[in-house]
């Protein structure tokens, strides 16, 4: 980040022009500042001046200061390439869709705003200092770009030792040179042949948590913050939520989908468990690589082994492959940004043909299936894949909600050779399957090593009564990691104090002023809002969740979640038409949402409107065929209402798209023996008792179809 000037901005600002969906930009100088004249928050075109430069190459953005203290980030970008490249043109960072001012996305709203989503990375000791009582930021930072304390701490200390070297009478001996944080993890480590696989071995064992690892992940991590109190080298869960390896995210086997940057791909690595850290690839200081092309890889990997025609297949290949273009695929963000995948994996084509993950050889080899590649992989290398990363099957049963998920995440929860994030994801995906059988998955998460799984253990429990795992997750309140405390107070929000221990309300208070803290930093965001409108609603101060529901909505309409709890708020406090008009008011700014005309049916209902209800249900059906639970519910209405062949419809096509979904089942069992189709009813029970073996009541009821068939 930059001040605007001649030096620093690389765009054609001599009134050139860009047309996006309508809109007509114009960029050009007055009085040697910078200017673009492009739709506002209005969505009428005006003139705005350009305070700020952001980034170098590949692109540059720009930045623009309103007099609330919002610095906003313009969707319109320059291409920083040359042009033989392609570059040296304006262009936008949504090109496929319209982005209209009212959108999240458009450059003057939320989702573009530099003082949330940008500044912590870009600049160096960044206070934030939203004033949420006037909706105004007052951020300030210590350097405007990134320096050298953004890694290495505070460094008052170091400057006194720099000037200590010139004395005369005698010279300071620190070897920390004064440095508030020194990332020396690399100092005296060999890496040496292992003998019996010629795979190189580091000479000391590397710790969980790695400062420099946690230091790069800072910015380098799809993360949240939640506290300005980050320190160089802590690990980054203490002060920030990291992304677990999530839907929409990732790939089912870990590969980087969204824009999720390179902290968590590397700690899927066999590299990161090796004990390889950020800086035995890069140089930090000059940005750059330690070697070129595969030099870095053979920094460690013994060329006869890895750069030679039988491991790489692709000899005299124009252009050359590389280490990269096989265990780092490319993928492009913000239209021309390309970014390697540090997860440095071997490719998986047949992961590809079962489960529809992309894999490398098949971005080279765009003409062939992924079941060829993985013929070939087989021809080559045998029918034995010895992957790293093997939970894509685990994750891909997860979001396709098959009945076999909670087995195959509990084999990555509990696997000792599984990354940590992976661990942890799996957990965190087992929230909505816990049982009596994987409970004690939870337990040993919650005292792993590593921040990030003891947070995502508590993501399994919560929703589970907090009287019952009081015992588990209490002792967290009083853990190490910040993250972690203010994790395991939310889980416990909802035990009256009166309920607990009273050894334990000392640190559930202090946990819970963490929480309040946490999400106040954050007070600019309608998610904060809600999450301490959650805690404050669990905590039975309902006039303090009402208010922060409300103040998310007028922070972003859009932001649905927020209107959906107001209305269960309302819901409970037996106000469900104030809860039927936030809905409504909801659905007017986002109207395919399917959850606020889920939750709009439901209050209808409790209203005794079946009828209006109805039309609800239908429309969160259609808008989301893979929620399961709203074509169930739509279908069980439709029962209600007497429309028995169009319920039963309904279901089957529900059970087409989620052939495991029991509720389904159960009501088709219901339905058709109801309507008197006992072969449909027993057909299925047998498959629901096939996902319930040990369901007494349900074998039962199968037995008894059985008899009433013959």
């Amino acid at each position: 980040m930059q001040h605007a000037t001649a030096a620093s901005v690389l765009g054609n600002f001599d009134d050139a022009s860009f047309d996006y969906f309508g809109v007509h930009s114009r960029f050009f100088k007055r009085d040697d500042k910078f200017f673009v004249e492009t739709d506002g928050p209005d969505g009428k075109l005006a003139t705005f001046e350009v305070k700020y430069t952001f980034g170098i190459d590949p692109l540059q953005q720009y930045l623009i200061e309103f007099p609330d203290g919002r610095v906003q980030a313009l969707s319109i970008a320059w291409d920083s390439r040359p042009k033989n490249q392609g570059g040296q043109h304006w262009f936008h960072l949504y090109p496929n869709e319209e982005i209209k001012h009212d959108d999240v996305l458009h450059w003057t709203r939320l989702n573009q705003n530099w003082n949330f989503m940008c500044a912590e990375c870009h600049s160096t000791g960044v206070q934030k200092n939203y004033e949420a009582a006037n909706d105004r930021f007052h951020t300030t930072w210590t350097e405007i770009s990134v320096g050298c304390e953004a890694c290495h701490g505070k460094g008052s200390r170091h400057v006194d030792w720099a000037h200590n070297q010139r004395s005369w009478f005698g010279k300071d001996d620190d070897p920390r040179k004064g440095l508030a944080v020194f990332l020396n993890e690399r100092d005296g480590v060999t890496w040496h042949p292992d003998p019996k696989t010629g795979n190189p071995q580091r000479s000391i064992a590397a710790a969980v948590t790695r400062r420099e690892v946690e230091t790069c992940g800072l910015c380098h991590a799809r993360r949240g913050e939640f506290s300005e109190d980050w320190v160089p080298g802590q690990p980054l869960s203490d002060t920030h939520v990291v992304s677990l390896l999530a839907r929409g995210l990732y790939h089912a086997d870990g590969q980087m989908r969204d824009e999720v940057y390179n902290y968590s791909p590397f700690k899927q690595s066999k590299m990161f468990a090796a004990g390889v850290t950020c800086s035995d690839c890069h140089e930090p200081h000059a940005a750059k690589l330690r070697a070129p092309g595969n030099g870095v890889c053979l920094q460690c990997h013994a060329s006869d082994k890895y750069e030679i025609a039988s491991h790489n297949r692709h000899e005299g290949v124009t252009p050359a492959v590389t280490c990269a273009s096989c265990h780092m695929p490319v993928s492009t963000y913000m239209v021309v940004d390309k970014r390697h995948d540090h997860s440095l994996r071997i490719p998986r084509p047949d992961l590809s043909a079962k489960l529809g993950t992309p894999n490398a050889c098949n971005n080279c080899h765009t003409d062939k299936s992924a079941q060829w590649a993985a013929d070939t992989i087989e021809r080559w290398h045998g029918p034995v894949r010895k992957g790293f990363q093997n939970y894509a099957e685990a994750f891909q049963a997860s979001w396709t909600d098959r009945s076999d998920a909670a087995a195959l995440l509990a084999v990555v929860a509990a696997s000792p050779t599984a990354p940590a994030i992976a661990r942890a994801s799996a957990l965190s995906e087992l929230h909505s399957r816990v049982s009596p059988a994987n409970i004690e998955l939870a337990r040993k998460g919650l005292a792993d090593p590593d921040p990030m799984v003891r947070v995502a253990a508590l993501d399994m429990l919560d929703g589970l009564p907090g009287d019952r795992i009081w015992p588990l997750v209490s002792p967290l309140l009083s853990d190490s990691s910040r993250g972690v405390r203010i994790r395991a107070v939310s889980v416990l929000a909802a035990v009256p104090a009166a309920s607990q221990p009273a050894s334990d309300r000392a640190a559930f208070e202090r946990a819970s002023a963490e929480f309040v803290a946490a999400q106040r930093l954050n007070a600019d965001r309608p998610e904060a809002r809600s999450a301490l409108g959650n805690f404050y609603a669990r905590r039975g101060l309902t006039t303090d969740a009402e208010s922060e529901y409300k103040a998310a909505l007028r922070l972003s309409p859009q932001y649905t979640p927020a209107a959906i709890n107001l209305a269960d708020l309302y819901r409970q406090l037996g106000r469900d038409g104030e809860g039927e008009s936030v809905l409504r008011t909801a659905i007017t700014s986002s109207r395919q949402d399917g959850g606020l005309h889920h939750a709009l049916g439901l209050t209808l209902i409790r209203q005794k409107r079946p009828n209006d209800a109805l039309s609800e249900f239908q429309t969160a059906s259609e808008l989301e065929p893979d929620r399961s639970r709203y074509a169930y519910v739509y279908a069980v209405a439709l029962h209600s209402s007497g429309r028995v062949g169009e319920s039963i419809e309904v279901l089957k096509t529900n059970l087409v798209r989620h052939p495991d979904d029991r509720d389904s089942l159960s009501a088709l069992v219901t339905f058709s023996r109801d309507s008197g189709n006992i072969g449909a009813a027993l057909e299925y029970a047998e498959r629901l008792s096939r996902l319930l073996p040990n369901d007494r009541e349900l074998n039962h009821l199968t037995d008894d179809l059985r008899a009433r068939l013959k």
